[in-house]
């Protein structure tokens, strides 16, 4: 009896999720209120709330569900692959091929995302779950790879890495290209280039830059 209502209950706030991205893209996500959300997923207005205490609420669950859509895609090259640029270029393709089907609507909420007070700021506190769960991605394509660099400069890589990714999230919103063909390219032409940055990170002559990035890195996240 306690499995089937825990069933219901997943199944339902899914259904409130689902119902909220649909009329975030079709409505615009200020026009959108929990009470149309509610009506069109056709629960009680309380349930909604009971399950969601605001529509920042339903975009923190789909930042969550969208996290997890991008680990299970990238699952089967990071269990192949050794090589850091190949690790590194499937996890970023997967991330794209998890996002296509939500570019039209990620246009429309992405000047509440930008917001530095907003809490769907990808750098908020209440998007932290979130972004540990995207850094922790981006942690196994550099500890299951052959790379061989600073144990330091190790340790902050999937931070930075994270950030490339946003950067390449950012340019993705704005693509027009039929299927966001030119996000795959600049993929496909900007890993090569990271890869040899970090690569060129244990030279002799790098050494102690990649050592002051590692310092500047924790100074500002301090």
């Amino acid at each position: 009896m306690t499995e089937t209502k825990a069933v219901k209950s997943e199944q339902t706030r899914a259904l409130i999720v689902q119902t909220a991205l649909r009329l975030f893209r079709e409505r615009g996500y200020e026009a959108t209120t929990m009470r149309a959300i509610a009506k069109e997923a056709g629960v009680s207005v309380g349930n909604a709330y009971y399950y969601y205490g605001s529509k920042e609420e339903l975009i923190q669950a789909y930042y969550d569900e969208l996290q997890d859509e991008h680990l299970a895609a990238c699952r089967a090259v990071l269990d192949a692959e050794t090589g850091f640029a190949p690790r590194l270029l499937g996890v970023l393709k997967a991330r794209v091929d998890t996002m296509v089907p939500y570019h039209e609507f990620a246009g429309k909420f992405f000047k509440f995302a930008a917001e530095p007070t907003s809490p769907l700021n990808p750098f908020s506190a209440e998007s932290g779950p979130a972004r540990d769960s995207a850094v922790a991605i981006y942690r196994e394509v550099v500890e299951g790879s052959d790379l061989k660099i600073d144990k330091e400069f190790r340790k902050e890589l999937p931070e930075l890495l994270w950030i490339y990714s946003m950067g390449i999230v950012l340019y993705w919103v704005h693509d027009s290209s039929p299927g966001c063909r030119k996000t795959y390219l600049l993929v496909e032409r900007t890993v090569p280039l990271v890869n040899r940055m970090v690569s060129m990170s244990r030279l002799p002559g790098f050494k102690s830059v990649t050592r002051e990035l590692v310092g500047i890195i924790r100074e500002v996240r301090a």
